[in-house]
């Protein structure tokens, strides 16, 4: 970890003198001028002065303001759910979202308190008496698990739903391709039409999420020896002694916590990917890419010349800068 960790301030301090550096090739007004004015709208100014604001976000859903940006009205919907729905016109299916949510929670509540109850009476049952007939209500258990999980599942839907609907007539949406990407990796990508990179990035994902699978399941491995071994009334008699079982213990959790940033590298990866390649959709580009190759001279008067300075001149015996030579010249067209 402690490499992991010089290596990220390492990349910083890199691009910190980069950025340094590279500054001195723009004006130096482009640092400093203030490009928003305090009259624009949210919509209108630029990303870094002001992201968001209550304010905007409100207006826009309530007026239904065709310059409220899709990222703004999603991260608004994050919280009041249904303004997507509202900004859309699909005034519906925000009871049923509600009644949706309602339920789901309130039965997930109601299934939790039982099994929770029964735990409770079992567990104070066990101390008096370990042979106690009393058992755990483990199927209220996994009701409450489903019905949490289905209020998640309608809750990602309708923030779904909302960017779908958002401007629906609008193709190549570079704020829609992000979302969808982030609600559902590799849906940016079809919406690119880019189909070819989905099963890259869901097999990066999903050799990721194996790999720390492996790496977690032979860390506990590990911990646990060492923890037995160097218990203090330890009766460990393993074959694994308890510094190999602490340096492997180490290794695994190591390359553990490397494939979670894999696995959300990748994820946000394609988010990227989404959101640079759908600006790119509407540029032209012209399928006449030639390379055109002709011989020419070099001039000894200019930068390019390649003779040594101060060779004999080829006229009355003078000193020239060098003797002229014959080249190739390159063109490109694209």
């Amino acid at each position: 970890m402690k490499d992991l960790i010089l290596k990220i301030l390492l990349l910083i301090c890199c691009l910190a003198a980069f950025s340094v550096g590279a500054k001195a090739q723009f004006k130096e007004e482009a640092f400093t001028q203030n490009y928003n004015s305090q009259a624009d709208s949210l919509a209108s100014r630029d990303s870094v002065d002001q992201m968001w604001s209550f304010k905007e976000f409100f207006h826009g859903v309530a007026r239904h303001d065709s310059t409220l940006k899709i990222g703004s009205m999603f991260a608004g919907s994050t919280v009041f759910i249904g303004a997507e729905q509202y900004y859309n016109k699909d005034y519906w299916k925000i009871p049923v979202i509600y009644a949706g949510l309602g339920t789901t929670i309130g039965l997930g509540i109601k299934y939790n308190k039982q099994y929770r109850t029964s735990k409770k009476a079992y567990d104070a049952a066990y101390e008096l008496d370990p042979e106690t007939t009393l058992t755990v209500n483990e199927k209220a258990h996994d009701m409450a698990t489903y019905m949490f999980a289905g209020a998640g599942l309608i809750y990602w839907g309708a923030l779904m739903d909302g960017v779908v609907n958002y401007k629906h007539e609008v193709k190549n949406q570079a704020g829609k391709a992000t979302l969808y990407s982030l609600l559902l990796p590799g849906l940016g990508q079809a919406y690119n039409g880019e189909y070819w990179k989905i099963p890259i990035y869901w097999g990066a994902m999903i050799g990721s999420y194996h790999y720390w699978s492996v790496n977690n399941e032979n860390y506990k491995r590990y911990k646990r020896i060492h923890n037995e071994a160097t218990a203090t009334d330890a009766t460990y008699t393993g074959i694994i002694p308890a510094e190999r079982a602490l340096y492997y213990r180490n290794v695994f959790r190591r390359f553990r916590d490397y494939s979670v940033v894999a696995m959300v590298g990748s994820y946000l990866l394609q988010v990227i990917d989404a959101n640079v390649f759908s600006y790119m959709q509407g540029f032209e580009v012209d399928d006449d890419l030639t390379m055109r190759v002709s011989p020419t001279i070099i001039s000894p008067a200019n930068e390019y010349a390649l003779m040594p300075a101060g060779a004999p001149g080829m006229y009355g015996g003078g000193i020239l800068p060098g003797y002229n030579a014959l080249g190739m010249k390159i063109g490109l067209t694209f």
